[in-house]
């Protein structure tokens, strides 16, 4: 007994350790590598389809076969994060989606291209949930809001630079080596995280006992377990809201990741090859990422004011929908170009209030499920994104490019959003509702 006491003490006198935020470096770092990777599509599209022949239909159809695979195959690779953990899932994740990154630029044909796409998307699903279930076992619960800000800021800002990497780029190789080097990354990282990480925090030796105590809560997280309770995912509000919410949310924000290139070519008139253009192609991806990284700052000190983290995610949600919304529709006010799309920017930033809190409901109720409702909130977000990318195609090619039809829409979208988070409770587990 006493000697149980003494080893007490000295674990309540120990300093934690600070193993658990490379976890977060590691899902940072692989966070700007599935942006840069994504982004670059659409920033090579004016090349792809210039070189393949292909219409705006078309390359909308390209842009949305990754994405609805992406959509699809979310919920079965959160599944297998929650069942056989995260370390072998993003494994198998990162490898797949080098290989075909680097394989899109081999495309010869719509056909083809639209077949790899597909793979590239299937591939890179369950990335973001996976890092939700890392995260939901190796960080306590008041730092996760905080871990979710900071990957999608620099998720963004992986996007954001992109249109000046790839501009960088092309002035060495064509894009179809372009993708080669983009796949590479990924491969460099998924060799070092799959050496480092493992799928408890107890398994990892240069973890003491002082930050193992910190984590205890979290990590039962990792626990193995039979199967999916889907009808209570079936009959939760919480889930279906979720879902909703996010739809609304990446509906509009696909615009940024697909077509604004597009539309800043054709509906602005802005030179391609300027860095001017590649800039203001990534700023509403820059404002978002800063986005993502007040409301994960932001969230706990608010939490102190309102007394309630449910305030507080509605809070940050619903001024996101409702801002975003009014900035994309004033943005088709302004003649100026740089400032049509620095509104645009300024929407990316009220877009990315709602995400941490997103995400972080997604830990908070789904538990040890975490990876397979963020999952299955992912796949609703990325549908919205492939009807989105295809519609907008359909609407530019029936109205003679009218692209403040497109914005409308999204800003409508945006809009609906915000109803779907006053109704939603962001925090009860599903295990306890």
């Amino acid at each position: 007994m006493a000697s149980s006491a003494r080893e007490l003490t000295d674990i309540q006198n120990q300093k934690p350790t600070r193993v658990r935020y490379w976890v977060v470096v590691f899902a940072v770092t692989l966070a700007i590598i599935t942006y840069i990777d994504r982004v670059a599509l659409s920033q090579a599209a004016p090349s792809i389809t210039k070189e393949l022949g292909l219409s705006k239909t078309q390359m909308g159809m390209a842009f949305s076969a990754f994405i609805l695979f992406y959509a699809l195959f979310e919920i079965p690779s959160g599944v297998l994060g929650d069942r056989y953990g995260p370390r072998k899932v993003l494994m198998r994740i990162v490898v797949w989606w080098s290989f075909f990154i680097a394989a899109s630029g081999r495309a010869w044909s719509f056909a083809s291209l639209v077949v790899i796409e597909t793979l590239f998307g299937a591939g890179e699903a369950g990335c973001f949930p996976n890092i939700a279930k890392a995260f939901s076992v190796w960080l306590p619960q008041d730092e996760r809001v905080r871990a979710q800000g900071i990957v999608w800021l620099s998720a963004r800002w992986g996007g954001a630079i992109t249109p000046v990497l790839v501009y960088w780029i092309f002035q060495f190789v064509s894009w179809r080596n372009a993708f080669a080097l983009f796949g590479l990354m990924g491969v460099v990282w998924a060799f070092f995280f799959y050496r480092w990480f493992r799928d408890r925090p107890s398994d990892n030796p240069k973890v003491n006992a002082a930050e193992l105590t910190l984590l205890r809560s979290a990590e039962h997280n990792a626990e193995v377990h039979g199967g999916i309770p889907w009808g209570k995912f079936l009959a939760s509000p919480q889930v279906w809201l979720l879902c909703a919410q996010y739809f609304c949310l990446s509906y509009s924000w696909y615009f940024y990741a697909t077509w604004l290139p597009t539309y800043l070519r054709e509906g602005r008139h802005l030179n391609p090859s300027t860095k001017e253009f590649a800039i203001l192609a990534g700023m509403p991806l820059f404002l978002g990422g800063i986005g993502s990284l007040f409301t994960g700052f932001i969230s706990k000190p608010l939490t102190r004011l309102t007394g309630s983290v449910t305030k507080t995610r509605k809070f940050l949600a619903c001024t996101g929908f409702v801002g975003a919304s009014a900035l994309l529709v004033t943005s088709t006010l302004l003649h100026d170009p740089i400032a049509a799309v620095m509104a645009m920017a300024f929407a990316s930033f009220c877009n990315d209030l709602a995400m941490p809190g997103s995400w972080g409901a997604c830990m908070d109720v789904g538990g040890r499920y975490a990876g397979t409702l963020s999952g299955t909130m992912n796949m609703a977000g990325n549908g919205g994104g492939a009807l989105a990318s295809t519609l907008a195609g359909v609407m530019l090619t029936a109205t003679n490019n009218n692209w403040n039809l497109v914005i409308y829409v999204a800003a409508a979208v945006y809009f609906l959003g915000a109803f779907f988070w006053l109704a939603l409770d962001p925090v009860t587990p599903l295990e306890r509702a």
